[in-house]
Order: C-alpha cells, then structure tokens, then sequence
C-alpha cells in the first residue's frame, strides 16, 4: 500500500473507530464439561481430521485474567493451533467470583479445583494423564499442584509463571509495603477488586497508555493490526478480582516470605517441594517481560526433581501479553510449546510400550510414577 493510501486509511479507521465492529474474541467451539463453583472447564471440539495421538492438554490461566487470552481470535489463538495440531485441549475458565467466595482458600483453588478439573479431563478423555500448561499466576499454580499432586499429570509447562518472589522488580516492592496491611484489606473488601489489581501492574509502564495510542495511530491503517489491538484491549480491559483469603495467602506466603523458593510453603497441608516433579517440565520466559522477570520464571527449572534431559527452557523476544498472543506466536513459541509436549508424549510411550521393563523394579528410578 503506497503512503497517500495509508494516510487515508488510516484516518479512515481511527475516525470510523467507535462504530467499528468489535473483534469476536473466544470463539474456538468448546463444550462444557465440567462445572465448579463459578469455574468452568471447556473442551475445545477437534478438528475435522480427529485428534491425534498424545495425552490431552489442560490450560490453566491466571485467577485474576479472562481465559480467552489464550484463544484470543482466529489466527491470534493459541487454542486454534493446539486443536489444529490434533490435541485434545481443555481449558479453566474460572468465571467471575461473587461476595460468598471471599472466604475460598489458596489451597481450595491450587488442589482442589484444580485437582478436579484435571481428573474430569482424564475422566473425559479417558486418558490416564494430562499435559498441564499455566499461564502467570496459572503456571504457578499447576507447578505447586503437581508437586503435591502428580498422579494425573503428564508434564508441567510453566508460561511466564512467577516462581521466585524475591526480586528488585517494582510488583514485589509494592506487595511486601509495610503499609499494606492484608488482613485489613480482605476483611474490609471480601474479594479483592480488579481496580486494585490493575492499578498495581500499571505501576511496572506507567508510559504504557501513552505507548499504545502512539502505536496504535502508527499502524492504524493495518486493519489486521487494528482488530488485533482491539481484541486484545478487549481483553485487557475485562478483569476479575481475586478471592479474598487467598489473595492474602498469596501475598504474605509467596510474594513476601518467598516460601516455594524456600521449600516451606504447604498446600492442604502437604509440603509444595518443586523437587517432588518429576515428569518433563517447561518454563517458557519473554525477553522484555516487565511483570515476570525471566530469571524470576526460569529458576523452576533448577528446583524441579525431573532428569536434566526432561528440563525445558524456552525463552523468546516478547512482552508478557504479547508474545503469546500474537501471529508472531504461531511461528515461535507456539511451535516450541508443541514440540515440548511431543516430545513428553514420546517419552510417556516408550516407557509404556511393551518392549519397555515390565516390572517397577527393572525401570530405572527416573520413569517410577
């Protein structure tokens, strides 16, 4: 497109923006099949050509974000691509929490909806193990619960996950301020509001409005550009608060004490020791991520009890949004996350297949479930 027709389209678009239509985002075809409390978990329908072979995939995205951000729209989802490969994919959607979910646990949440929703997803498969992928606070969470809970878990997939607390970075200062008193927050608030929890990440690019609406007058004559921003301020903009007792759990055990790194922090009362993994496990890290440090992620990989060849580290240029919702995506870490998965598959069978030892005494000690 020459300049003078760039220049038109572009004011075109950005004076036509508010009756623009707005990008339809999610919109994979899933079913539900399974409910808990406001949580849902949808399995994405199969491509036309059947599934493949492998174990089914459950994704788990942050408790306080849309799970959509993961099938975002048609060429911006990561769900599309997995479904388009032959994977059986599942995903939490854990909805919005009401007034009388303000009392819900860290650990009610971490092992046991978490806990269900993996064994409705073998149930419904009929697979003996999934592969899990967390995304944030979501990779945190599926790492703690495999710890504790590894039965049904094929391997662990940590995306931009924060597993070490104890960084410079400006989110861990403002978590451990004196002045923030959580028990005064939570009684006072039930639920902790999504206004709070934006407002905080907006401290880490103050710049960051100014920052898009330059991009976005730049690019506006890209109408692909624009559906995308669009659909992903959608997203950006449609947030959820977070339970109150385990956001104060949260806080004070993880971003403060740094407990997970320190080998003390306890789900249901077992100890969460990241050494207890030991099925393949991913950490996936953003070159420019400003709300999870690299170093901060990638540290699971040196915590795990997993054989050094089944330990993952993919690290690609990015931000923590956009380099996993993007086309960019789709030829970078997309393919790398799939490939990580593959290759877990054919581990999981080559030690089942009947060439491999048949007894639990004639394996070697790594292959023991």
């Amino acid at each position: 497109m020459s300049d003078p027709q760039k220049e038109t389209k572009r004011w075109q678009n950005l004076f036509g923006l508010a009756q623009r239509p707005k990008p339809q985002v999610g919109v994979s075809p899933a079913d539900v099949v399974h409910r808990d409390n406001k949580a849902r978990l949808l399995r994405y329908r199969p491509r036309p050509a059947g599934l493949a072979a492998g174990a089914p995939i459950l994704l788990v995205p942050s408790l306080i974000n849309r799970h959509y951000v993961l099938d975002l729209m048609p060429g911006k989802s990561f769900v599309e691509y997995l479904v388009g490969l032959g994977h059986d994919v599942y995903c939490i959607d854990w909805g919005t929490p009401g007034d009388e979910d303000r009392y819900v646990t860290f650990d009610e949440i971490v092992d046991g909806m978490i806990g269900r929703a993996l064994a409705a997803v073998c149930k419904t498969s009929g697979a003996e193990r999934a592969h899990v992928l967390g995304y944030c606070m979501g990779g945190l969470m599926v790492a703690i619960h495999a710890a504790v809970r590894p039965a049904r878990v094929a391997s662990v997939c940590a995306v931009a996950a924060p597993v070490r607390f104890a960084d410079d970075g400006l989110l861990s200062a403002w978590a451990r301020t004196p002045t923030l008193d959580l028990r005064v927050l939570v009684d006072s608030l039930g639920n902790v509001p999504w206004q709070l929890l934006q407002s905080s990440f907006q401290l880490l690019r103050p710049t960051l409005p100014l920052s898009k609406a330059v991009h976005l007058l730049d690019r506006a004559w890209d109408d692909e550009y624009l559906d995308g921003f669009l659909a992903l301020e959608t997203w950006g903009n449609d947030p959820v608060g977070f339970p109150g007792e385990a956001y104060a759990r949260y806080i004070q055990e993880l971003y403060r004490e740094d407990r997970l790194i320190q080998g003390t922090f306890a789900l249901s009362g077992r100890p969460a020791q990241l050494g207890a993994i030991r099925v393949p496990t991913a950490a996936v890290t953003f070159e420019h991520d400003n709300i999870v440090p690299a170093e901060s992620a990638r540290v699971l990989l040196d915590l795990v009890g997993s054989p050094v060849e089944e330990r993952v580290s993919i690290h690609v240029n990015g931000g923590h949004v956009g380099a996993m919702v993007s086309r960019a995506a789709s030829r970078g870490v997309w393919p790398k996350i799939a490939a990580f998965f593959g290759a877990a598959d054919a581990r999981w069978q080559a030690q089942t297949s009947p060439a491999a030892p048949s007894t639990v005494a004639e394996r070697p000690r790594k292959h023991r479930r």
